[in-house]
């Protein structure tokens, strides 16, 4: 004889009825990753810019803004672009300047050529890079993020204090 787990007091039972027919939704521990993939036959001449994180398996001629995301360049991806991004994973061919705020990760069957920009920078044996590399501090990175109307009042007020000194002279 099976018995129930839940407690009963004079044959009734203290919860509720279940339902087997009940839906109970998995829980995802976390958000899915949205990321745009260009596909190993495409070729695409021209700016692509957007807000998702983009994995580049074919060609691209242009101009790559993805300033909060990451931009990842597959094994059979050739890119001759500018690319702006917080995050590039080169496994492809890049050639091109490279500008991050985060970091850039060159693997080892990866090519860069031009300039790289970045605060945190990553080059596996085997990798190819012809170009300047630029590391910046982290907080030269938020030195650039914070408005430039911040040290206006401090000019301003610098400009007033000689003025007033001027007048108060005369």
């Amino acid at each position: 004889m099976l018995q129930s787990s839940e407690y009963t007091y004079g044959g009734k039972s203290n919860s509720p009825a279940s339902n087997p027919n009940t839906f109970n939704p998995t829980k995802t521990v976390s958000a899915p990753i949205e990321q745009a993939t260009i596909g190993r036959t495409l070729v695409i001449k021209g700016e692509i810019s957007g807000a998702e994180a983009l994995y580049i398996d074919g060609r691209i001629e242009g101009k790559i803004s993805m300033p909060d995301n990451r931009v990842t360049i597959g094994r059979n991806g050739s890119v001759q672009a500018n690319i702006t991004a917080r995050e590039v994973v080169v496994m492809g061919k890049v050639s091109g300047n490279i500008d991050c705020t985060d970091r850039v990760d060159i693997r080892s069957e990866g090519s860069v050529t031009g300039d790289v920009s970045t605060v945190r920078i990553s080059v596996e044996d085997g990798a190819v890079l012809k170009g300047g590399i630029q590391v910046r501090s982290a907080d030269h990175k938020q030195a650039q993020s914070q408005p430039k109307s911040a040290e206006t009042p401090k000019h301003g007020a610098a400009e007033a204090a000689k003025a007033l000194a001027a007048t108060a002279s005369a």
